[in-house]
């Protein structure tokens, strides 16, 4: 019998562009992860997914988050709720959205070796393309967490989120490329609704870092740092199927 998880090893599949609307896109995603369990290849997206601001399910409970939607709103902004992840994160024009769907053999150990793998990866990638970054975040920040990367002494460029099902895990999080200003400004009124502390000032960006400020070309540098040297299949989004998790 052919074990297919060893023919798989040393590829991995990238999925380019977005789907039309937000709810298909983040099924084309669930689908990507499903296909990277049953099949054993990784598989890896990095994409702008448009202006929005994520909410996380605390935010979904939180007595002000009638008013920290609102406060989107006025910013334009539009409000989603996402299942993983923290609090709440805005996703500017130029900002990058990534996933790395990474098949299991056993779903119960990992979990932090992803993180610091994630964390490593997005630091060399974004060095790679010219930006002075390193890990950590500095205090106030945005959706704050322990797996994130920064501008050197500076503000938060990535955040990481990592869910886990029975034979595959999707690490993924977003990258501040170059809009600071429109993201400080919405969520200093979205974090004072829901009654968490935030600092407009540990907002960063990899144009801030001294990186490129144009989102194809941290696109690239990202996909090549995840790829690594494995042979790539790079396909379009709109191949995967609508469902999958």
């Amino acid at each position: 019998m052919i074990d297919e998880r060893r023919v798989a090893e040393g590829r991995v599949r990238v999925y380019r562009g977005r789907r039309s609307d937000r709810d298909t896109d983040r099924a084309a995603t669930a689908a990507m992860l499903a296909e990277a369990g049953d099949s054993g290849v990784p598989a890896l997206r990095v994409w702008a997914p448009g202006r929005s601001l994520a909410f996380g399910r605390r935010d979904a409970r939180a007595d002000g988050y009638a008013r920290a939607t609102a406060a989107a709103r006025e910013h334009g902004f539009p409000p989603v709720e996402r299942s993983v992840g923290g609090r709440a994160v805005a996703y500017a024009e130029s900002t990058l959205a990534f996933a790395h769907a990474i098949p299991l053999d056993d779903a119960r150990v990992g979990l932090n070796d992803r993180y610091d793998v994630a964390v490593d990866t997005i630091v060399a990638a974004l060095r790679d393309a010219g930006a002075d970054v390193e890990r950590g975040e500095p205090p106030a920040s945005y959706c704050p967490g322990d797996y994130s990367v920064r501008v050197a002494g500076g503000g938060k460029v990535a955040g990481i989120a990592q869910r886990v099902r029975r034979n595959a895990a999707l690490v993924s999080g977003c990258v501040t490329v170059a809009e600071r200003g429109p993201i400080r400004a919405v969520l200093a009124p979205v974090y004072d609704a829901l009654g968490v502390a935030f600092d407009p000032g540990s907002v960063g960006s990899v144009a801030g870092a001294g990186g490129p400020n144009d989102p194809s070309t941290v696109r690239e540098s990202l996909e090549s740092g995840f790829v690594g040297d494995r042979d790539a299949a790079v396909r379009d989004v709109a191949d995967l199927p609508t469902g999958g998790d």
